[in-house]
C-alpha cells in the first residue's frame, strides 16, 4: 500500500538538491548587474597611472550606459525588476524606525528582517545614484573642464565618488556576507543562477535571455569600438594630454 501524501511528496521533492529552485532573478537583471561591478572593479583599479587611462575612461562610460540600461528596464521591464520595488523599500524606513519607539520595551515586537532589507534596498540606490556624479567628474576631468575655474578640484571631486562608492560596495558585500550567514542560506546565489530555493511559484515569467546576450553584445562592441578608435588601443604609454589632442585633431579632420 502507498502510505507517501501529497505533503510528504513535496516535502522531499523540495528538500532535493537536484531541484532547480524558483525563478526569481531574470537574465538582463543577472547580466547588469555583474557587468556595472566588473566595469567598476575595472575602473577603480585602472583609476592610476596615464598607461590606463583610455581603458578607465571607457570602463567609466560603460558603467554610465548600463545605468541608462537599468533605469529603462526597471521602468519598462517586468514588474520584478522595477523601480518601484526598489523606492517602496526605500520608503518604508520612517514607519520602520518609528517601530523602535514603539517597541522599546518589546525588542522581540521589532521587524528585522525588514530593517535587513531597507539596508540591502538603501546600498543598492546609492551604488546606482553615485554612478551620475562619478561619470559626470570623469568626463569633465578627461575634457579638462576644471581647467576654466583653476586647480584639480574636478579631479578630486571624481576621486571622492570612487571612493565612496567603493566604500559602498564593501558595504553591500559585507551586508550580503552577513545575512547570508544569519538567514543560513547563501544570498548571492540568486544573483548567479537567477534562482532560489524554497516553496512558491516563479516570480520571473519570461527570462529574456536574448536581452541579457543584447547587453553583453552591447558592451564588448562600445568597448571594441573604442578601442578601434584609438591608435594605441586602450592601453598608451602616451601621456593622458597627448592621447586627447590626437583624438580631437581626428575628430576636426573628419568634420
Amino acid at each position: 500500500m502507498n502510505t507517501t501524501t501529497p505533503m510528504s511528496s513535496a516535502g522531499a521533492a523540495q528538500q532535493n538538491p537536484a531541484r532547480p529552485g524558483r525563478l526569481v532573478i531574470d537574465a538582463p537583471t543577472r547580466m547588469f548587474h555583474w557587468l556595472f561591478a566588473l566595469s567598476f572593479l575595472g575602473a577603480y583599479l585602472t583609476a592610476d597611472g596615464e598607461r590606463w587611462r583610455l581603458l578607465h575612461v571607457t570602463l567609466g562610460y560603460t558603467m554610465a550606459g548600463l545605468l541608462g540600461f537599468r533605469v529603462l528596464y526597471g521602468l519598462f521591464g517586468p514588474r520584478q525588476a522595477g523601480l518601484g520595488l526598489l523606492w517602496r523599500k526605500l520608503i518604508g524606513w520612517p514607519a520602520w524606525l518609528k517601530s523602535f519607539a514603539n517597541a522599546a520595551a518589546s525588542p522581540s515586537g521589532i521587524n528585522w528582517r525588514q530593517g535587513q532589507n531597507l539596508l540591502m534596498a538603501l546600498a543598492v540606490f546609492a551604488l546606482l545614484a553615485m554612478v551620475v556624479p562619478l561619470t559626470l567628474s570623469g568626463y569633465g576631468t578627461y575634457n579638462d573642464w576644471g581647467d576654466f575655474l583653476g586647480g584639480d578640484w574636478l579631479e578630486e571631486v571624481h576621486e571622492f565618488f570612487g571612493e565612496t562608492m567603493l566604500v559602498v560596495v564593501l558595504a553591500h558585500l559585507a551586508l550580503i556576507a552577513g545575512l547570508s550567514l544569519l538567514r543560513r542560506h547563501n544570498l548571492a546565489a540568486p544573483m548567479l543562477t537567477g534562482r532560489a530555493c524554497g516553496p512558491g511559484p516563479n516570480l520571473v515569467k519570461k527570462n529574456r535571455v536574448w536581452l541579457a546576450i543584447l547587453l553583453l553584445a552591447s558592451v564588448v562592441g562600445y568597448g571594441s569600438w573604442e578601442w578601434r578608435q584609438s591608435p594605441d588601443g586602450l592601453l598608451s604609454a602616451k601621456p593622458l594630454s597627448s592621447l586627447s589632442s590626437d583624438r580631437h585633431q581626428r575628430d576636426h579632420d573628419d568634420d
